[in-house]
């Protein structure tokens, strides 16, 4: 099992649009995916339909601490089923709290990768939505991640937060997880009509291409893509003809055959 981290400390760069649409995207060319909702505020299971997520008997953050408790833990329990045909684990608000949990928790960078030990077998990919932050949860991402996918909004304030998000990811290649790669930059959000975004993405691509793989596929500012949270269901069944499901079907083939 591949494991792709979506992540960014910047909150509204589109990281769980990024997130459902890689792991249906990726369903939709036959593989077998796994996500994993990592934000308290349970983004990547209310996008998916489930948007009483707090009322969820079992989400990552109780598997998390079965895993804490050396408890036992069934191989399916917990993972919910969409239908456009991948297995997901939500989370809700009870994440924060593990936050706290982990500071005093032996090896507190692995509980995560502690569990997926569980299901490697089972998937080709697990795709892990992180919160927008660099706390222990999404620690513990980067520690069992074997690629890290950075979504980035052609904004300079996006665009300069990527600086301590690069420091992070340098501490747990050196001390945690020395195979972690960074699979690319995706852009999203991109509204090409103004020479703003060109003049960023320009930055962009000037800075980091030498040093890191930047998607080719821009993912353009849609209404559309905004609408498929509330609707529960991918930008393939939402919009299958519109820019941002093309745009995310290149990514998605970029991801599968580089």
């Amino acid at each position: 099992m591949k494991t792709i981290a979506i992540v960014n400390q910047k909150g509204g760069v589109g990281k769980t649009v990024t997130s459902v649409n890689l792991a249906i995207g990726l369903a939709r060319q036959g593989k077998k995916v796994l996500g994993i909702d990592l934000d308290p505020q349970g983004s990547f299971t209310v996008s998916l339909g489930f948007t009483e997520q707090d009322k969820i008997p079992i989400t990552i953050s109780s598997l998390l601490e079965k895993v804490i408790e050396d408890e036992e833990i069934d191989t399916f329990e917990g993972i919910l089923h969409h239908e456009e045909n991948i297995d997901f684990i939500p989370a809700n608000i009870e994440l924060s709290g593990l936050e706290v949990t982990l500071i005093n928790t032996m090896s507190r960078e692995s509980v995560l990768k502690e569990y997926l030990k569980l299901v490697t077998d089972k998937y080709d990919y697990c795709i892990l939505d992180c919160s927008p932050s660099l706390g222990m949860v999404t620690i513990n991402a980067l520690a069992c991640a074997d690629k890290l996918i950075i979504p980035v909004q052609p904004q300079f304030l996006s665009v300069k937060g990527m600086e301590q998000l690069f420091k992070t990811i340098g501490k747990v290649r050196r001390q945690i997880n020395p195979k972690l790669e960074i699979g690319g930059i995706l852009i999203t959000m991109a509204d090409m009509r103004t020479n703003y975004t060109k003049d960023i993405i320009s930055l962009l691509q000037t800075t980091y291409k030498d040093k890191l793989h930047i998607f080719e596929s821009i993912v353009p500012l849609s209404v559309r893509a905004s609408e498929i949270s509330a609707e529960g269901k991918s930008i393939y069944a939402h919009a299958p003809t519109g820019k941002v499901a093309v745009a995310y079907e290149n990514m998605v083939s970029e991801v599968l055959y580089g």
